[in-house]
């Protein structure tokens, strides 16, 4: 398999808290990566520390075969990582359209020029635009919803809108921090099928969740972390089965 992200002793602290204790970890091109722990487990934390919300105290991370040393959220996704967050963020009072319209500006040309005069390079450029994002928010579903405001969209459907949003910068690793959060079971499985085919079309997943049986049924590996310290790391099965993580996260002892 090829490493497309090796994160080595990763450290974060805040004030006196060490809330990363030099984690370290390696996700392969295609995988479905699990990332799980008790609250507080510092789970977050890498993901922001990841993709450039926050700057990490100690370690390395290199991502497909260059160190990572970005200091922002955009470089970051420049190169090819996008994500979701635990709490929605939209903009609520766009249409789902234009809301992955804004994730795919990153990806194009036009500059305040084009954006004034209305060249035809740009007006060319916007309509690319339009039809990637009805092509993106039919493949997570949600198209029929296309000129809707994104608050009067269902749950689901804003989760859903919200991966559109991250697919539309092209990434190469999709972070999703606990997506099927505040999920039916309807909802939740219809949520598998969605990061199963993202997968299947050549896509990294790294992903943040509480609901064990959906990661332990989607997820080739499973890191679990415990007060900023990686515990465990193996395929699901193993996992289940450790004592550690049985004592730290499931909530009794082996």
């Amino acid at each position: 398999m090829t490493v497309l992200l090796e994160a080595r002793s990763i450290s974060k602290y805040f004030g006196g808290v060490q809330a990363l204790k030099d984690v370290s970890l390696t996700i392969n091109e295609g995988e479905i990566y699990g990332l799980i722990g008790p609250n507080g487990a510092g789970k977050t934390t890498f993901f922001n520390v990841l993709t450039g919300l926050y700057q990490r105290d100690g370690g390395d991370i290199a991502f497909a075969d260059k160190p990572l040393r970005l200091s922002s959220p955009h470089e970051v996704a420049n190169v090819g990582i996008a994500r979701t967050f635990q709490n929605i963020r939209l903009f609520a009072n766009m249409t789902a359209r234009e809301n992955v319209m804004v994730g795919r500006h990153l990806r194009t040309r036009a500059g305040v020029f084009g954006a004034v005069f209305r060249d035809r390079r740009t007006r060319a450029e916007e309509a690319a635009l339009r039809r990637r994002a009805d092509e993106l928010l039919h493949y997570v579903g949600i198209e029929h919803r296309a000129d809707d405001i994104a608050r009067h969209l269902s749950y689901g459907d804003q989760r859903r809108l919200e991966i559109a949003r991250a697919l539309a910068t092209d990434p190469k690793l999709l972070a999703l921090d606990e997506p099927a959060a505040g999920m039916n079971a309807t909802e939740t499985e219809a949520l598998k099928t969605l990061i199963e085919g993202l997968r299947a079309d050549g896509l990294t997943v790294l992903l943040i969740e509480h609901d064990v049986r959906l990661v332990m049924g989607l997820c080739d590996r499973v890191a679990v972390l415990d007060y900023g310290e990686k515990i465990a790391e193996d395929v699901p099965a193993h996992v289940q089965s450790n004592p550690k993580v049985i004592e730290a996260y499931l909530g009794g002892t082996a």
